[in-house]
């Protein structure tokens, strides 16, 4: 398995890519945009400059990686010769389906498809496919390449051989594989995400302002980030989505978005990405601005 194709060139289908290419797989990146493929390759080589500034790569490895990605803005060609497919969409059930049907009809029929999905059911997934044993989720981190966790979920017909070469190829990438079952949000998620809500609903009750809230968790609990920060990071709209998935899939109010959550997604505060959320990435200003606006 060296042919790996990866759907999508944002923030996870551009780690993916790097991940792979860096250890030696070839790797067709694709995207619908030619732009978003560009930015795609920058942050790649961004990422690969830090590195060799760090020294745990050379200049050469920089250079190998790159010559192993190759870019398409159509999936019949892109995944011509992939002997796996790492789906890395947005969080978007119609959009998902609409893509696996495509790898359905063109990939290879031995080719192994597998979703990045944080939330979605895999069975569902692979509903709209003639190979549902063939069909994985491979949850990975971000950033991608520093992240040791890769969640692999396992389907309601994913084949036991299929899991078996899935896990045995993310210890080859270096990462540290988990087989979880199919339930919405997984296990990372059906824990983090109640969290990240919690901290959301105590700023929206005004028991805290964003910097109090966060440090108490990073240095009450040990926490490296305080949840609205990486919330922030995840993408607030990457929370909400996932937040309705579990919420739609238990019915069980605990999973139901804050308020507050909802109402900055809806004006495009949605964290690092947009330059603004619960903190302002743009201007250094106070913590509690943009969130404060919302609280009004």
């Amino acid at each position: 398995m060296k042919n790996v194709a990866v759907i999508g060139a944002g923030t996870m289908g551009n780690g993916i890519a790097h991940t792979f290419a860096q250890n030696g797989f070839k790797v067709q990146l694709i995207d619908i945009s030619e732009a978003s493929l560009k930015r795609g390759l920058e942050t790649i080589s961004k990422n690969l400059d830090r590195m060799v500034a760090k020294e745990t790569i050379s200049n050469d490895k920089k250079t190998e990686t790159l010559s192993n990605i190759s870019t398409f803005t159509g999936i019949k060609e892109g995944v011509e010769y992939a002997s796996l497919v790492i789906e890395a969409a947005s969080e978007n059930l119609d959009l998902k389906l609409n893509i696996f049907k495509q790898l359905n009809e063109h990939c290879p029929e031995d080719t192994i498809l597998a979703t990045n999905t944080s939330s979605i059911s895999i069975t569902q997934i692979a509903s709209v496919t003639t190979r549902p044993d063939m069909v994985i989720g491979m949850h990975f981190m971000n950033p991608v390449p520093l992240m040791k966790l890769v969640e692999i979920i396992r389907g309601y017909n994913t084949s036991k051989s299929v899991t078996k070469t899935i896990m045995e190829l993310s210890k080859t990438l270096g990462k540290t594989p988990v087989q979880v079952n199919d339930y919405p949000g997984f296990v990372a998620n059906r824990i983090l995400m109640p969290m990240l809500n919690e901290s959301i609903e105590t700023l929206y009750n005004g028991v805290a302002g964003v910097k109090e809230i966060d440090t108490v968790m990073k240095l009450g609990m040990a926490h490296p980030m305080g949840p609205l920060q990486l919330a922030d990071f995840i993408g607030l709209d990457i929370c909400l989505s996932i937040l309705n998935v579990m919420y739609n899939g238990f019915k069980n109010p605990k999973y139901a978005p804050c308020p507050l959550l909802v109402n900055m997604v809806n004006a495009g505060k949605l964290g690092v990405k947009s330059g603004e959320g619960f903190y302002d990435y743009s201007e250094n200003k106070k913590a509690e601005k943009v969130a404060k606006q919302f609280l009004k």
